[in-house]
């Protein structure tokens, strides 16, 4: 797990309003609105890396058509008790098998570490309070694993224990 600070973020957001935006002008690691990239997304060149930030309430089937061209797409978790991201999370990696960089940002806890690991997302943003080293005990929490699959092997544990 990547853990993310404004010191070591390589991406920024663009200012402006989430409607169309003409004067957008692309550079590299511009991590947009969804609005943002939907204005700008037939202009903007193909190589150059680009990440959008999607609410939990988005469908991701509304961005699969993008996804080879974005670098990372963060989800965002309004409260610690909405977990729509993690399902947003787990049908990028396991459906549309994305394989970009999957960010957590918003009310992140130390709680969640396990079941965003679990879900495919491998970078977050911790809320304000929390403490990156009590993150990554807790990432520790279940070495031997789960019972269930996940989106890093899908088999269950009696499945990977016979293997």
């Amino acid at each position: 797990m990547k853990f993310i600070t404004r010191q070591n973020d390589p991406w920024h957001t663009e200012s402006g309003e989430d409607g169309p935006i003409v004067k957008l002008t692309p550079h590299p690691h511009s991590l947009l609105s969804l609005a943002q990239w939907h204005a700008i997304r037939s202009h903007w060149p193909v190589n150059m890396p680009v990440a959008v930030s999607i609410n939990n309430d988005v469908d991701v089937n509304d961005i699969v058509a993008d996804l080879p061209r974005l670098s990372m797409v963060a989800l965002h978790f309004p409260k610690w008790v909405d977990g729509r991201a993690y399902t947003q999370a787990r049908l990028l990696r396991s459906r549309h098998r994305y394989s970009g960089e999957i960010r957590a940002t918003g009310e992140v806890l130390v709680d969640m570490m396990p079941l965003l690991q679990r879900t495919g997302i491998d970078a977050v943003v911790l809320r304000g309070d929390q403490k990156q080293a009590s993150a990554e005990r807790a990432l520790s929490f279940f070495a031997e694993g789960h019972y269930q699959g996940d989106t890093h092997d899908n088999h269950p544990l009696f499945a990977r224990q016979a293997s």
